[in-house]
């Protein structure tokens, strides 16, 4: 409990005690709150293998919304100029912030080697499934829209995980 002194300590006043009986269960719940995100926050500003795989699927996931916002934007132009520019666009800016966030690397890589190694890696992400989505069409020819949509984001995870692993064992 907290105590109120007087604003002139020489007036023969006591120390009067402070009615903040309701504010201290509020208190303790929000210190406990901000203590626990803290943690949280620390671990995940951290360098284990596990907060740089969070922030690795957060990146992501902001790039693929970028993606699209840049996709529908550029659509006008066609399909093809639309995905080119949404491709390169998020990759780059991707990049830039798995350099930066993820993997803590902006003192360590260049942005030029972050953007080779990493567009790299990206066009090679994108031949492996494309591969993969070509043969699938050759092995299973009937496969309904449903099938492929979880072929695509098998093969799609199985592409990233590599990506992940090496952007953080080779690039970063």
């Amino acid at each position: 409990m907290a105590v109120v002194y007087p604003a002139d300590p020489g007036m023969g006043m006591t120390p009067e005690p402070e009615s903040a009986a309701s504010t201290e269960p509020e208190q303790t719940v929000t210190t406990r709150l901000r203590g626990a995100f803290g943690l949280i926050g620390d671990y995940l500003r951290g360098d284990r293998w596990l907060a740089q795989l969070i922030r690795f699927a957060l990146v992501g996931g902001f790039s693929n919304i970028g993606y699209f916002l840049l996709f529908t934007a550029c659509y006008g132009s066609g399909p093809q100029l639309a995905n080119l520019i949404g491709s390169v666009v998020s990759t780059a800016i991707a990049n830039e912030l798995h350099r930066r966030l993820t993997f803590h690397a902006a003192d360590r890589v260049g942005w030029l080697t972050a953007q080779i190694e990493g567009g790299g890696l990206a066009l090679a992400g994108l031949a492996i499934t494309s591969a993969a989505l070509a043969l699938l069409d050759v092995v299973a020819p009937g496969m309904g829209d449903i099938a492929e949509a979880i072929a695509v984001i098998v093969i799609t995870a199985a592409v990233g995980t590599l990506r992940f692993l090496s952007l953080r064992l080779w690039v970063f």
